[in-house]
């Protein structure tokens, strides 16, 4: 499959690149507000529209987890193929981090010196309950094809209004969501939160204590696996202020600022935390991954 790629180059280069993983029925636009803010640093972004969304092929069709794995890991070879010498780091949002669990772990993991998981897709049937599990797969399994338009009005991504806006013009935006493809996705985060046990490269974890998509019971469960946390090798961070697109929120300088810190000293002090520290609420979603 030939997938689009999205690249925002620094004026001087040479601290890195960066490969981004947007979320569910998003694209590789996903990335462009905070783009920017890594380039400045010196690092090269890169993202692209995973299968079934954007402008890839068969959008809307779900294509399948291992597929998606296997597509983090290729375009890893080749995103490190064109910045030799430099440390590659994958960023992944929602789905985009659940398929970058599943690829970690995985016996052909991509060449990553560090990962960044923004809201992670664990949400599976493990964390959804009975009833809801025996209704999507009916569902999946008599209607797979029946459209899902539009959202909860209950459920808001991000708190920024212009961001969501853009979402809701942009034709390559999926809209309507076969069931099916929700099937999957439940499947993906199944798999991304058994992985999470396994999964143990240095890695920061990015949460917002308003995100209204992954509660924070699957974080907790996730973080619980997570063998990293303890030891330091991984690392979370809680913004009390954050929802579920973080990256596209209005506290993304914020993030964006933790994330480069942590990329420079993953043992340092982060700028949030030395702004306002962590609130007791989140820290016992993150557990050991925080600081003192």
């Amino acid at each position: 499959a030939r997938l689009p790629l999205r690249s925002w180059l620094p004026e001087r280069p040479g601290q890195g690149a960066i490969l981004g993983l947007h979320g569910f029925n998003a694209y590789a636009r996903a990335f462009a507000l905070a783009a920017p803010l890594f380039t400045e640093a010196g690092w090269a972004v890169h993202a692209y529209d995973q299968r079934g969304f954007g402008a890839g092929p068969h959008p809307g069709i779900w294509a399948g987890q291992d597929a998606l794995a296997a597509d983090a890991t290729t375009a890893a070879r080749l995103i490190r193929a064109r910045h030799p010498g430099l440390p590659l780091v994958l960023i992944g949002e929602s789905m985009g981090a659940a398929v970058l669990l599943l690829a970690a772990t995985s016996p052909d993991p991509p060449p990553a010196d560090a990962y960044v998981l923004s809201a992670p897709a664990v949400w599976g049937g493990e964390t959804m309950g009975e009833i809801g599990r025996w209704f999507l797969n009916l569902a999946a399994h008599t209607v797979p094809a029946l459209g899902i338009v539009g959202g909860s009005p209950f459920i808001r991504a991000s708190d920024n209004e212009a961001a969501l806006r853009a979402m809701a013009r942009d034709p390559l935006v999926l809209k309507s969501t076969r069931v099916d493809a929700v099937h999957g996705l439940v499947a993906l985060m199944d798999a991304a939160l058994a992985a999470a046990a396994r999964f143990e490269p240095p890695a920061l974890l990015l949460y917002g204590e308003r995100d209204d998509l992954v509660p924070e019971r699957a974080i907790t469960v996730m973080t619980a696996r997570l063998p990293g946390l303890a030891s330091g090798q991984q690392r979370g961070v809680i913004y009390p202020d954050g929802y579920h697109l973080l990256l596209r929120d209005s506290i993304r300088n914020r993030v964006v600022g933790d994330i480069l810190a942590w990329l420079a000293d993953p043992r340092a002090a982060l700028p949030s935390e030395a702004a306002s520290g962590l609130p007791p609420r989140a820290a016992s979603a993150i557990g050991a991954g925080t600081d003192p």
